[in-house]
């Protein structure tokens, strides 16, 4: 897998030059794993976009489930190739049944704004606006899957396969704690990523398939973002994405910064519950200082 990740870097050109591997990236060795008994989910990293620096890795290249957190490969896809005030009228296609799958709650009929359906899919976690978004975009679930492994091997991220939009089991869906770096890093270079990713509540105005009004709230469920669990001190966590499935577990990936705005990227997969992910997050995060 390194060989294959660094080939991808090295072919890569950027204003009529190839760019060496890794030039402004957080460089991690397969063979590097650091110990800590309070972290137990299977994976977890931090990054220091600042130094280029990795403050913590554990299981960093081991291929997981991303649940919701494949969310944010949609919103990237979507935001540097779509247009944000495209109408989009919702299909049969998001029309999700999978019994403990989280929705926005749109239905067949319904006309909102790619700009719109991107809040959906990234506070309340619909997996009903990620298939509206891939339909609009590429005509099918399985032609936006294409787009998103094709920019998954545009960065470079060589252990991750997706199948479709929302993160929804599938045995041949899957990433890695590193993959998902080098995914919300790409994203966080996109303006409008950053506020979509920092906002904590947004209200929708629409209208459904007979022109009727409607109005939906959505809210984010990041604990750090909404108060219910503190930040370790000195911190701030400003965006994020979660991700919750039998198959994955708690997972969730952030942007945090400190006291000085150095930023950091920090992803923890398939912790055994809620309350455990956000501890094995502040255990790892807390390195940040130290």
């Amino acid at each position: 897998m390194w060989n294959e990740r660094s080939s991808a870097f090295e072919g890569q050109s950027f204003g009529g030059f190839s760019e060496g591997f890794a030039a402004d990236l957080c460089v991690l060795s397969p063979d590097e794993s650091w110990e800590d008994p309070m972290v137990n989910a299977e994976a977890a990293a931090v990054f220091d976009l600042s130094g280029q620096d990795v403050i913590f890795g554990k299981n960093a290249f081991e291929r997981l489930y991303p649940a919701s957190i494949t969310k944010v490969m949609t919103a990237l896809v979507a935001i540097k190739y779509g247009n944000l005030e495209d109408m989009v009228t919702v299909t049969e296609d998001a029309v999700i049944t999978e019994r403990g799958a989280t929705l926005c709650n749109i239905k067949p009929g319904d006309q909102l704004t790619l700009e719109q359906l991107l809040y959906g899919l990234m506070l309340p976690s619909g997996n009903d606006a990620g298939a509206a978004i891939a339909v609009h975009m590429a005509g099918s679930i399985e032609n936006f899957a294409e787009m998103m492994n094709a920019e998954a091997r545009r960065l470079g991220a060589t252990g991750t396969h997706f199948m479709n939009p929302h993160g929804l089991t599938d045995p041949e869906h899957y990433t890695t704690a590193y993959d998902l770096y080098l995914i919300f890093n790409e994203a966080l270079k996109q303006p409008y990523f950053r506020q979509l990713t920092g906002t904590t509540a947004y209200t929708a105005q629409y209208t459904d398939g007979d022109g009727n009004p409607v109005t939906q709230t959505w809210k984010g469920g990041n604990w750090y973002m909404t108060g219910e669990r503190e930040t370790p001190e000195g911190l701030k966590v400003f965006g994020g994405k979660t991700g919750t499935t039998n198959a994955a577990g708690y997972c969730l990936i952030m942007a945090v910064a400190d006291e000085t705005d150095n930023e950091y990227i920090s992803v923890v997969l398939k912790a055994g519950s809620r309350p455990d992910l956000y501890a094995n997050m502040t255990q790892i995060i807390q390195k940040i200082s130290n």
